[in-house]
């Protein structure tokens, strides 16, 4: 019988991506969602449970609809540092509560393994690169902040309840589908590849580059992005793992080297073959000049390894933004 995992946030970006790889493992999927910012149609031959992580009677309802589940994968957060900061209470009470009330519920069921999804936001401005589990953890936003709460809330569970876990800290996750199928619809858009095929497609008048005088090479920010199905990968070996009785631990997610954002757009040039202006804005506050991964831990002991480059990357995005220009909405 195919083991069965539940992935909350599983209609997300990065959800949708995982419960597909899920799929071609032969493993038996559920999905729980408030679809808030999930799409449903981004989810083919699973049942979609829609609820909410703040309704204990929501959590616990799937679980006694679909007893014997192997485990969770936990992704439904919100992500945008910038609102994190306008409204540091939706922030705590979604991404730290709803995930306590999700161990609760694991807890009534049996269920002990959960692979997280964190960030490197954790970090803050790190100290040195490419940045290790082991660096200080002293993020910078509530978005941040609420991640690494979660975090120690996951670790007390291990310690008073029989809950083992990953924890994945992402880096940049970037690309779409390699086929085309599914994509990055988060709207707004808020990454900045996204954000400037948007702009290529006519749907944002502007391209904001914040800042060009930061000390590195081009002058633009430094970051690790690592393509979306690679992510989905690590999820599942984070799985595997726990399955395998591998002890508790956080690992660092990303293609374990930087990229610049003038890079970025010189590849985005290079693949679209189109010519394109751009504005340049102030630094935003907390933006590192900047950070990517040591990611030796997970391809240690997760035998993991991402495999897709910026191009890639770029090319995958473009194709599933050309032919869906509403996203979902078709």
């Amino acid at each position: 019988m195919a083991k069965r995992v539940f992935v909350s946030g599983g209609c997300g970006y990065i959800g949708s991506h995982t419960v597909r790889a899920l799929q071609r493992r032969g493993l038996d999927v559920i999905v729980f969602d408030d679809l808030i910012k999930g799409h449903r149609q981004a989810v083919n031959g699973a049942p979609v449970i829609t609820g909410n992580l703040l309704s204990q009677a929501d959590i616990r309802a799937v679980f006694a609809e679909y007893p014997h589940i192997d485990g969770v994968i936990h992704f439904a957060a919100h992500v945008e540092p910038n609102e994190s900061m306008r409204g540091p209470g939706k922030y705590f009470q979604n991404n730290v509560q709803g995930c306590v009330n999700l161990l609760d519920a694991m807890t009534e069921a049996g269920v002990q393994h959960i692979v997280f999804s964190s960030t490197c936001a954790v970090y803050g401005t790190p100290d040195a690169v490419p940045v290790k589990e082991t660096a200080p953890l002293k993020p910078e936003s509530v978005y941040g902040a609420s991640k690494l709460m979660a975090e120690q809330a996951i670790h007390w569970y291990g310690v008073t309840r029989t809950i083992r876990s990953v924890a994945l800290r992402y880096f940049n996750a970037a690309g779409s589908s390699l086929d085309g199928r599914i994509g990055d619809a988060y709207d707004p858009a808020i990454r900045i590849i996204p954000s400037l095929i948007k702009y290529l497609l006519g749907q944002r008048p502007t391209f904001t580059l914040f800042g060009d005088d930061y000390p590195t090479p081009d002058g633009s920010c430094i970051r690790d992005y690592i393509h979306v199905e690679d992510l989905a990968n690590a999820h599942i070996a984070a799985l595997e793992y726990l399955w395998n009785n591998g002890e508790s631990e956080a690992f660092n997610l990303g293609m374990g080297y930087g990229v610049s954002n003038f890079e970025i757009i010189d590849m985005v040039q290079e693949v679209t073959g189109l010519d394109f202006e751009i504005q340049i804005g102030p630094r935003r506050q907390g933006d590192p000049a900047r950070i990517f991964a040591d990611i030796t831990h997970a391809q240690d002991l997760l035998g993991w390894q991402p495999h897709h480059d910026l191009r890639t990357i770029i090319e995958s995005d473009w194709r599933w933004h050309s032919a869906h220009p509403n996203g979902y909405d078709y």
